[in-house]
């Protein structure tokens, strides 16, 4: 069927270069890295991106998506909106459990018909938490070095100063290679309203998530491949951790446990297996069609 959403694995190749992938709150916004010295991007902080291209629905990138998206930016709103109240997300769904699905709150918000949300956890509104597509935790393959500096503005921004200083305010990953896991899961797509349309506009989505994103402190974040496989059946014709463990890139060399300086440290994946390929309905690059 051409509207069935069918189970998918995926894997994003992220680089970064120079940049701060994702800072962390609890350390003074320093990129994200375990004990251990691997480095870390959170979900929350890859669909956040892709939320804010959807969210201008002014921008050029909107304007350029296909009819059925760009001609419908009422269907295409975000529910996770920076500022929202839970008050006023509570007042807008007033929907009876038993038609949630028919309703305009469902038709409205796309980042809750494919993700899910955290909003709605309280009372009985039908619309369940989880949804169709997760995205892991991206994990860097080799740990990461992190240079910081101060930064200087000639203006003054503070009185009596002609000149004014952020004590180690930019605060990049010098170089780093990071492996992102996300799965689609037709099971829920019937108690979130996801539809086979949101899961296109998911992987046209991706290809741009850091490339129309970029800001001061995260200049240069490369995708390098955006794996998407379908798999043969609604249940998996093959297990996720074999897709993901062949399509990851490796570090190459004896000094794999140090931390990388280019791309060119790293054994790439260019596909699967034939042994893998076989099992599977597709496999295709997202970052490189």
């Amino acid at each position: 069927m051409a509207n069935e959403i069918k189970r998918a694995t995926g894997l994003l190749v992220i680089e970064a270069v120079n940049s701060n992938p994702n800072g962390d709150p609890d350390r003074e916004a320093d990129p994200r890295q375990r004990p251990n010295g691997i480095g870390e991007i959170s979900p929350v902080s890859f669909k956040r991106k892709l939320r804010d291209l959807i969210e201008d629905g002014a921008s050029s990138f909107f304007r350029q998506l296909p009819d059925k998206y760009s001609a419908h930016p009422e269907c295409y709103r975000i529910l996770e909106s920076r500022g929202r109240s839970i008050a006023a997300i509570n007042a807008e769904m007033g929907t009876e459990p038993s038609r949630f699905l028919e309703s305009e709150f469902v038709k409205k918000y796309w980042d809750a018909r494919i993700f899910g949300n955290t909003f709605l956890e309280k009372g009985d509104k039908g619309f369940i938490k989880t949804g169709v597509v997760q995205f892991g935790v991206g994990v860097s393959i080799a740990p990461v070095s992190i240079a910081r500096m101060t930064n200087t503005n000639k203006a003054g921004v503070q009185e009596g100063k002609s000149a004014g200083m952020a004590p180690l305010a930019f605060r990049v990953v010098e170089h780093g290679v990071y492996a992102m896991p996300f799965f689609t899961n037709p099971n829920y797509a019937g108690k979130s309203g996801c539809t086979a349309d949101d899961i296109e506009l998911l992987r046209l989505l991706i290809p741009y998530a850091y490339d129309l994103n970029r800001s001061a402190i995260r200049p240069d974040v490369r995708l390098r491949h955006a794996w998407y496989i379908e798999h043969r059946n609604s249940l998996g014709s093959c297990p996720d951790y074999l897709l993901l463990d062949a399509l990851t890139p490796k570090r190459a060399g004896i000094n794999s446990l140090e931390p990388s300086s280019s791309w060119g440290d790293y054994e790439d994946r260019l596909g699967l297996p034939d042994e893998l390929a076989a099992k599977v309905a597709s496999c295709v690059d997202l970052a490189n069609q």
